[in-house]
């Protein structure tokens, strides 16, 4: 739409006169949190509490077993990185910054 007026809480249609409110710039961070409540970002290391079985195989990744690096993607599984050259899915309860 290009017929629209800008005010700083909301938008307004020139046209027909309807409102709507603003979103806030850019969409709001997720925050992600470990299993102690710690804050996790982009590019930290993380430490797994527990063992974690696999899934679709018999392995089992070790507690104590340390990832460099994750990246916090959308979804229920918050945490991607790599663990042993395997690309893995963590849930941020399993985990403590490290």
């Amino acid at each position: 739409m290009t017929d629209v007026l800008e005010h700083p809480d909301r938008w307004e249609c020139v046209t027909c006169g309807h409102e709507w409110e603003r979103e806030a710039e850019g969409e709001k961070a997720r925050v992600v949190k470990d299993a102690h409540g710690n804050v996790l970002a982009d590019g930290d290391s993380v430490v797994l509490i527990k063992d974690l079985p696999l899934k679709g195989s018999s392995q089992v990744i070790k507690g104590g077993t340390k990832a460099k690096g994750i990246r916090l993607v959308d979804g229920d599984h918050e945490i991607s990185c790599k663990i042993a050259g395997v690309s893995i899915g963590l849930k941020a309860c399993f985990v403590k910054k490290g």
